[in-house]
């Protein structure tokens, strides 16, 4: 099944092929990937003991402080990581994995997949499917902002004259990581797995540290002081889990990651390493406050030793920007799957990595993230403030995460209904308790996210519908290809020497550019290749699957090139294939590449409202030229085309 070209699923000319893509997880030892796991996957979430219990007693939330609310509190915060992360995502979200990729947009390409393509249904879950990855975006603006300015704010404990520099080298901090991204990361990033290592040890050992002074808070593993709490405080325990959950933020990057390593290394490092550091280190506050209730203005940086105080302010701040660089890269990696997948305008990528495939940096989505962050520092100053837009995000994703687990559950697993309901049910339960405390937050921050996701979202809708209306003009005026080309050979205009591939939008179908260049320059080439690049449900697909090649006679062939959502097409890499499979050469100084170069006029043709035609034109005219994003020698190039009115 194709994605990007919705309206043309079928071709009466090339037969679907069923790819199997193939496993392209890192290659290494069990130990290799656990480490590198550690430092990629879970940085998100193994910065949340910055801020999440400090937030949870926030005096916005009116909560009393008692031992009984210290009991409550880390109860519902251990039970909250042993069944959202634990439960939900480790056992069951992470077995929903597309050709070994997992994330939201894997998830929605699987739910897709056994739906009709077209149909409310198909559309409804496409659109959830969007939404959650614009609110992947949200955190991912956010994200660096709270992460980076809770562990600078360790400046304030450590010497309070320092707390009118916490925003200024906040700042610094974001900049040179946003400026330094278009060198790659893969140098840094052999440090980022033993720095985050070193990071949960500290964290445990600092819980251990604090627990021995008060080790009945061990008793909070017992749900009953979580139940209590509720059932003693119900609206202030409602509003703290806006708080709570703060404990797993960073859990879709657990998911959306797992195909840099596999599941096993990552479920193996949950399990067994970073779960353990965190547990403890939330016990170990619960502990701190209960011998000293002050200490609530910042438990995490209140709990370290006056002697280690300076060096954690550092290690923190090194864990919170390698967390910044995997949320930073992900939005990369999400942008890029959206492009392939139709939902946004090319744009120029590049790749930083020889070695790495999927290490890639957007220019134009690198300073977008970094005004935002900018803004979002100033705009919020502390990182208590931005709590609040930081749980919105992070909850209607999981939220969209499980209303699309539950359409794979049943269309994709074949589970017993009955199991499903009650394990739909239970994750229901868990995330609209979350998302609705943080609903009331939306005046105090959480309109932040929802601000930044419906205008990602207002811009995906409204290029792939611009898209599909614009396809839909060019298909109605186009020229079926097979009977053209039995036409043009029987009649067959002059021919010249070399090679001309023409890149089309669909195979059924003569391209634009072909007309333009039979009309204008009435020549064919000795050579003509019809192109068609798709991207289809799979992240990666084999090379001896991608090509299908028909032969229409008279040196004219019909290619159609598959490609992955995860891989970016390469026209170079095309050829060599089409070269090493079916003996065909290529000499590029004989080869001229024809593209379709259409403008848009806005209309009252049926379709979109005038300012969303005007602002998908906005958005095609500013698109990434095909020759750019195709990686087409641009000395080869022929850019053809016509205004279309949609």
């Amino acid at each position: 099944m194709t994605i990007s070209d919705p309206i043309y699923s079928q071709s009466s000319l090339l037969k679907p092929v069923e790819l199997h893509g193939h496993d392209h997880h890192k290659k290494g030892s069990m130990a290799a990937l656990v480490l590198a796991a550690i430092g990629v996957v879970f940085g998100d979430i193994g910065t949340s003991p910055l801020y999440a219990l400090k937030e949870c007693f926030s005096p916005e939330h009116g909560i009393p402080f008692s031992e009984a609310a210290v009991f409550g509190i880390i109860s519902m915060m251990f039970w909250a990581i042993l069944l959202v992360v634990t439960f939900k995502y480790v056992l069951f979200v992470m077995r929903a994995d597309n050709k070994g990729e997992g994330g939201v947009l894997s998830l929605m390409a699987l739910a897709l997949r056994s739906l009709k393509n077209g149909s409310t249904s198909y559309l409804t879950v496409m659109m959830l499917g969007m939404f959650g990855a614009c609110m992947l975006y949200g955190e991912s603006v956010i994200t660096p902002a709270i992460s980076v300015l809770s562990a600078v704010e360790g400046l304030e404990i450590a010497t309070p004259e320092l707390k009118r520099f916490v925003i200024p080298i906040t700042l610094t901090i974001l900049i040179a990581l946003f400026v330094i991204q278009k060198f790659g990361t893969a140098a840094v990033g052999k440090f980022f797995g033993p720095i985050t290592l070193v990071w949960f040890i500290s964290l445990a050992a600092l819980g251990i540290y604090n627990v021995l002074d008060n080790p009945e808070i061990f008793a909070a593993v017992n749900p009953i002081y979580a139940i209590n709490f509720i059932s003693e405080h119900t609206l202030m325990a409602y509003i703290v889990m806006g708080s709570v959950v703060l404990v797993v933020t960073g859990v879709e990057a657990l998911y959306l990651d797992m195909g840099h390593f596999g599941k096993k290394p990552v479920r193996f490092a949950w399990l067994f390493f970073v779960l353990p550091s965190l547990l403890i280190n939330y016990f170990g506050q619960g502990a701190l406050l209960l011998a000293n209730p002050e200490a609530i203005k910042n438990p995490f940086y209140l709990m370290v030793p006056e002697w280690a105080l300076w060096p954690m302010v550092a290690l923190a701040t090194a864990a919170t920007v390698i967390a910044s660089q995997a949320v930073i890269s992900g939005a990369y990696s999400l942008a890029n799957q959206a492009i392939l997948l139709g939902f946004l305008p090319r744009m120029g990528i590049r790749h930083t990595s020889d070695d790495e495939r999927g290490q890639i940096y957007i220019p134009v989505v690198n300073w977008s993230l970094l005004v935002m962050v900018i803004f979002t520092v100033i705009e919020f100053r502390e990182s208590g403030n931005l709590a609040a837009a930081y749980g919105i995000s992070v909850t209607t994703t999981m939220l969209i995460t499980t209303i699309l687990l539950s359409i794979v559950m049943r269309r994709e697993w074949h589970l017993n209904p009955i199991v499903i309901v009650c394990l739909i049910l239970s994750f229901l339960v868990l995330d609209l308790s979350f998302w609705t405390a943080n609903l009331i937050k939306i005046k105090d921050g959480g309109w932040y996210p929802l601000m930044l996701g419906l205008v990602c979202f207002l811009c995906l809708m409204t290029w792939y519908k611009g898209r599909k209306l614009l396809r839909e003009r060019i298909v109605k005026d186009s020229i079926p290809l097979e009977p053209f080309v039995q036409g043009l050979l029987s009649h067959p205009p002059h021919r010249v020497e070399g090679t001309g591939i023409f890149l089309t939008a669909h195979v059924d179908y003569v391209p634009v550019a072909m007309l333009h260049n039979l009309k204008h320059n009435r020549v064919l080439h000795e050579r003509v290749f019809f192109l068609k690049l798709s991207t289809w449900d799979v992240p990666y697909v084999n090379d001896n699957e991608r090509l299908t090649m028909k032969d229409m006679g008279g040196q004219i062939y019909l290619v159609r090139a598959v490609h992955g959502f995860k891989e970016t097409p390469d026209i170079n890499k095309v050829l060599a294939l089409i070269e090493a499979q079916y003996q065909i050469k290529f000499d590029l100084m004989e080869t001229s590449f024809f593209l379709a170069r259409d403008t848009v006029v806005p209309s009252k043709l049926p379709g979109m409202a005038l300012w969303r035609e005007r602002l998908f034109a906005w958005m095609f005219q500013n698109a990434a030229k095909p020759s750019d994003f195709f990686q087409i020698p641009t000395n080869r190039v022929v850019e053809l085309g016509a205004k279309i009115e949609i």
